[in-house]
């Protein structure tokens, strides 16, 4: 999965960490890498990047309307959650953006991030992260729905290429409403999955997490690959010729199964 921005990749000074392209192994994030100031958008299409052709894959799906443009300012859903995994805490708020009605509502949106994050697949699997829910205070990081329009501002994601993605800025994760209501070519329609996905995924890089190629050919893809525009190393290679992270996909002709959690399989992080 740019201000300059990377809706699937980098940042400067970004810590790299491992992920699992198959149940085998297991990413070991570390919690204060998440939270090194930078000035970059993080997500799935790297800032500069140059693009050799358009990839079917990366398309956002078809559907119904989405939402008009949100107002650019987010407001808290109210909620808390108890401590969930053991390591450093790291407590969050679920945000919408204002002006505009997510369909599900805020509600919805706030139920699947707090559930996602709260599963022993997600990044808690690890052992090394707590998460806890807050609707007050300074969290620690900031977890946002915002709209299509707003997501592709140049000060949030950016839209230097044609295909909607999610991104993390510093403290704060943009998840693009278009791709959370219509999802991923890879997903094949399930959009339960996706926003699995999107959520760990972007998480993912506030605990400093980098982009990670397929590494097994019919294996499950890392949380870390930009599944939102493809599961095939081929499609990744042919459609990013230039990333600044030096994260190179090779063209080997893998793909992968789509795969929303850093650890999929029970245990997998112990």
């Amino acid at each position: 999965m740019f201000p300059l921005v990377i809706a699937l990749s980098a940042v400067v000074g970004f810590k790299v960490i491992k992920e699992p392209a198959t149940a085998e192994s297991a990413p070991t994030p570390t919690p204060a890498a998440g939270r090194a100031a930078s000035p970059l958008s993080v997500g799935e299409a790297p800032p500069g990047a140059k693009f050799a052709k358009q990839v079917a894959s990366a398309q956002l799906p078809d559907g119904g309307p989405l939402p008009g443009p949100g107002k650019g300012t987010f407001h808290v859903v109210p909620g808390t959650s108890p401590q969930v995994g053991k390591g450093k805490l790291t407590t969050y708020t679920v945000e919408v953006e204002d002006g505009f009605q997510p369909t599900g509502g805020d509600a919805d949106f706030a139920t699947m991030v707090q559930a996602t994050l709260s599963n022993p697949k997600s990044w808690i699997g690890g052992g090394q992260i707590a998460l806890k829910r807050v609707d007050s205070g300074k969290p620690d990081l900031h977890i946002r729905l915002a709209s299509q329009q707003t997501t592709r501002g140049p000060q949030v994601c950016g839209f230097d290429i044609p295909y909607d993605t999610s991104c993390r800025l510093d403290d704060a994760v943009y998840l693009n409403d278009a791709r959370w209501e219509r999802g991923a070519v890879a997903f094949q329609g399930n959009m339960l999955l996706y926003q699995q996905y999107a959520v760990n995924h972007e998480v993912g890089h506030f605990f400093g997490g980098n982009h990670l190629p397929c590494s097994q050919n019919g294996g499950l893809a890392p949380v870390m690959m930009q599944q939102t525009l493809s599961t095939s190393n081929d499609d990744l290679a042919d459609l990013t010729t230039q990333n600044p992270q030096g994260v190179v996909v090779p063209h080997d002709g893998k793909v992968c199964q789509p795969n929303p959690w850093p650890f999929p399989v029970a245990g997998q992080g112990q």
